[in-house]
C-alpha cells in the first residue's frame, strides 16, 4: 500500500458518501416544490402538511449533503495538488460559479423559504422553494460540467505543463455534459420518487386506522411518489443508454471493460454473464447474445465495437507505452448492478401506478413492505453508477491528458495519509450514520403529522417528534 492508493481509497470514500445525499437533494426539492404548487393551486391544507412533512426531511439531508461536500473539497490541495496545479485554471472556473451563483440561490432562497410561512404571500414563498430546486439542479450541473471535462476535455490548451481555458462555450457545451447531465437530474428524481413511496409505504402498514388525516396524507404522497417514479425510471433509462452510446464513442475503453470484451473486431456480442481472467484478458465462462452489444451502442447490428486489447494497443500508439485498461471486474458488475437495479426499480413503479389506478395500494401490505426496502435501491444504482463513471476512466483521471499516478500531491507521507483517510472516513460515516438517525426519527409512523389548520392554527415547519 502506497499514499497513491490511499489517496485514491480516501477520494472514493468521500465521493461516496457525499453522493448520497446528493441525489435526493436534486429530486426532493422537485417534490417538494410540487407538493406546495398543488396546496397554492387547491388551498388544499393536505398540501400544507405534505409540504412541511417532506421539506423537513430534505432539509436534514441538504444539510448533510452540504458538510460532506465541503470535506471532500479539502482534498484537492492536500492530497491531489498536482492535479490541481494542471487544472486549476479550468476546474476552478465552473466551481466557482456554481459556489458563487447556484449554491447562493439554492441557501438562499432555502432561508426564505423555511422562514417565510404565512409571513410571505403564498406565491411568494412557492417561487422560493421552486428557486431551491432550480438552484440546487443548477449546483449539478456546473459540477458536472468541471466533471465532464476530466471525461472529455475541450475548449482547452496545454501552456507550461497546465491545461488553459481558451473557450468557455465550448466547456459550457461540452458534448458529455448534455449526455451525463440528464441522467443525474432523472436519477435524482428516481431516488426522491422511491424515498417517498417507500416512507410513505411504511406510514400506511404502521399508521393507526382511525388517523384519517394521516393517513389521508400518506396516500396522497404514494401517489405522487408513483407517477413520478414511473416518469422518472423510464426516463433514467432512456438517458442512461444515450449516455452510454456516447461513452462507447468518446471512451471505447470504459464500454468494452464494462461489457469484459475481451477482443472483438466486427459486430460485439452483449454478455449476459461473464467470468473472466483478468490477468489474462480471456473468458472462462460467458453467456452472450450475438451483435446485441453493436444494436445498443450504435443502434445497428453490424456496428463494429472494439475490445480491450484492440483499444490497449491503439491507446499505446497514441499515448506510448503503459496499461491502459481499467478495472475490468468492477466496471463490469457496477455497470450490471446499475443497470439491473434500474429496470427493477422500473417494475415496482409500474406496479405501483396500477395500485393507484385500481385503487387498492392499501390492501397490498407484502407490496407495501417491498416498496419500504425498495427505497434504498436508487442509493444501489447511484453508487455503483458513479463507480463506473470514475474507475472505467483509469488511468486517466483527465482523460488523455493527465493519468491518475502523476496527480497525486508528490510531498504528502504515507502517515499524513492514513491518518486523513481513517479521519475523514470516520467523520463522514458518523454524518451519514446522523442523517439515517434523524431521517427515521422524523419520518417515523408514529410522528404527529398534525392536524387540518386552514386556519392558520399549525404553522411550524418542523412538525413533532415521534413519541414512541
Amino acid at each position: 500500500m502506497n499514499t497513491l492508493l490511499l489517496a485514491r481509497l480516501q477520494f472514493a470514500i468521500t465521493t461516496v458518501y457525499h453522493f448520497f445525499f446528493v441525489p435526493l437533494t436534486l429530486g426532493l426539492s422537485v417534490l417538494v416544490a410540487i407538493m406546495e404548487t398543488a396546496y397554492v393551486s387547491t388551498g388544499q391544507d393536505v398540501y400544507k402538511r405534505m409540504t412541511k412533512f417532506w421539506g423537513k426531511l430534505f432539509l436534514i439531508n441538504f444539510a448533510m449533503g452540504v458538510v460532506t461536500g465541503i470535506v471532500m473539497e479539502f482534498q484537492f490541495g492536500m492530497n491531489w495538488s498536482e492535479y490541481s496545479r494542471f487544472m486549476g485554471d479550468i476546474f476552478g472556473v465552473p466551481l466557482a460559479i456554481e459556489a458563487l451563483l447556484a449554491f447562493f440561490l439554492e441557501s438562499t432562497m432555502l432561508g426564505i423559504w423555511i422562514f417565510g410561512w404565512d409571513r410571505l404571500p403564498k406565491r411568494v414563498h412557492l417561487a422560493a422553494i421552486w428557486l431551491v430546486a432550480i438552484g440546487s439542479n443548477l449546483s449539478a450541473l456546473w459540477i458536472l460540467i468541471a466533471n465532464s471535462f476530466m471525461q472529455e476535455p475541450v475548449g482547452y490548451m496545454l501552456n507550461n505543463g497546465r491545461a488553459q481555458l481558451i473557450n468557455f462555450f465550448d466547456l459550457l457545451f461540452n458534448p458529455h455534459v448534455w449526455v451525463q447531465f440528464p441522467h443525474v437530474v432523472t436519477a435524482g428524481l428516481t431516488t426522491a420518487s422511491f424515498f417517498v413511496l417507500g416512507i410513505s409505504a411504511w406510514h400506511l402498514l404502521r399508521r393507526p386506522k382511525d388517523d384519517e388525516s394521516g393517513r389521508d396524507m400518506m396516500k396522497r404522497s404514494f401517489q405522487i411518489g408513483a407517477i413520478m417514479a414511473i416518469m422518472v425510471t423510464l426516463a433514467v433509462i432512456v438517458v442512461g443508454h444515450n449516455q452510454a452510446q456516447h461513452m462507447a464513442k468518446v471512451q471505447p475503453m470504459k464500454m468494452a471493460a464494462a461489457e469484459a470484451l475481451w477482443e472483438n473486431t466486427g459486430p460485439a456480442s452483449m454478455s449476459l454473464i461473464t467470468i473472466g481472467n483478468e490477468a489474462q484478458r480471456r473468458d472462462v465462462f460467458a453467456i452472450r447474445i450475438p451483435r446485441l452489444l453493436s444494436l445498443l451502442a450504435c443502434n445497428n447490428i453490424t456496428c463494429d465495437v472494439e475490445g480491450i486489447k484492440q483499444i490497449q494497443a491503439r491507446y499505446e500508439a497514441l499515448y506510448g507505452p503503459g496499461n491502459y485498461v481499467p478495472p475490468v471486474a468492477l466496471s463490469y458488475w457496477t455497470f450490471r448492478i446499475m443497470v439491473g437495479v434500474g429496470f427493477l426499480m422500473l417494475a415496482l413503479a409500474v406496479m405501483a401506478v396500477f395500485y393507484v389506478i385500481a385503487e387498492n395500494f392499501e390492501a397490498r401490505p407484502r407490496f407495501l413492505n417491498l416498496l419500504t426496502l425498495a427505497l434504498f435501491l436508487p442509493y444501489i444504482a447511484n453508487t455503483s453508477g458513479w463507480l463506473l463513471t470514475e474507475v472505467g476512466r483509469q488511468p486517466w483521471i483527465v482523460f488523455g491528458l493527465m493519468k491518475v499516478d502523476k496527480a497525486v500531491s508528490p510531498n504528502v507521507p504515507f502517515s499524513s495519509m492514513l491518518f486523513s483517510l481513517i479521519g475523514f472516513t470516520l467523520l463522514i460515516g458518523g454524518l451519514v450514520a446522523a442523517d439515517a438517525y434523524l431521517l427515521r426519527k422524523y419520518a417515523h409512523p408514529d410522528a404527529d403529522l398534525g392536524a387540518d389548520d386552514s386556519h392558520g392554527e399549525s404553522d411550524s415547519l418542523l412538525v413533532q417528534a415521534p413519541t414512541k
